[in-house]
């Protein structure tokens, strides 16, 4: 049976891993590399460019790290499947990438095979947790158990800690740019989370906006005047 070919990008701010991530997938003639980014503003380019199966991404890079670029490569290029490639296993971060849109999520001290299985589970559809992230994920609801707080599915509209950060400055009165030049991102990448806070709050107006932000204390009132 001839095995179906992956179109493989990755994303990470150290040369010495991308050079790594390039020789692993080149020893499995099963992926191919349509693209290699250094931060997560590239990488967004490059998966609209190349549309890859599946994006390999990091969290902590510059410009735009992996949760934002998560976000902007599943609203812009949903068909484009994205795994987290990363050394950071804490429950929080975990959380934001699954919320951001994340189809898995593996530690860079996997095996190569864990690595080759998260790719090829991704592509056809499924989700990948390793075995020391579904660790995190699994204590953290026992933990949450045994102290009696309640399990909630996550919520649609719940705003990200980046989305709540640019809510703020939007309500305080920042334009894109400049709330781009405050949070160092790209002013694409305000735009992307102005679009999403929007959609999730189901507000459309700027004014809905600062009267949301003043009612959930994200602001005070005399910050308008």
């Amino acid at each position: 049976m001839k095995t179906e070919k992956i179109k493989i990008l990755f994303a990470d701010d150290h040369a010495i891993v991308r050079d790594g991530l390039r020789s692993l997938f080149k020893s499995d003639p099963q992926f191919i590399i349509v693209g290699e980014a250094s931060d997560g503003a590239e990488a967004v380019k490059l998966v609209s460019k190349h549309k890859p199966n599946v994006a390999v991404l990091d969290i902590s890079m510059p410009n735009v790290n992996g949760i934002e670029a998560t976000t902007i490569i599943k609203q812009n290029n949903p068909e484009t499947k994205v795994l987290i490639l990363t050394i950071h296993d804490n429950e929080e971060y975990i959380q934001e990438l699954i919320l951001a849109g994340a189809d898995g999520y593996v530690l860079k001290n996997a095996e190569k095979k864990e690595i080759f299985d998260g790719v090829r589970a991704v592509a056809n559809g499924s989700t990948f947790f390793s075995e020391g992230v579904s660790k995190v994920l699994i204590e953290g609801l026992v933990r949450r158990t045994r102290n009696k707080v309640p399990f909630q599915i996550p919520n649609e509209n719940k705003l990200t800690k980046r989305e709540t950060e640019v809510l703020r400055l939007i309500a305080e009165g920042l334009t894109s740019k400049e709330i781009a030049d405050r949070l160092s991102l790209s002013v694409t990448t305000v735009n992307s989370h102005r679009t999403n806070i929007m959609k999730k709050l189901n507000i459309h107006e700027i004014v809905g906006l600062v009267k949301y932000a003043i009612q959930k204390s994200l602001i005070e009132l005399d910050a308008k005047n």
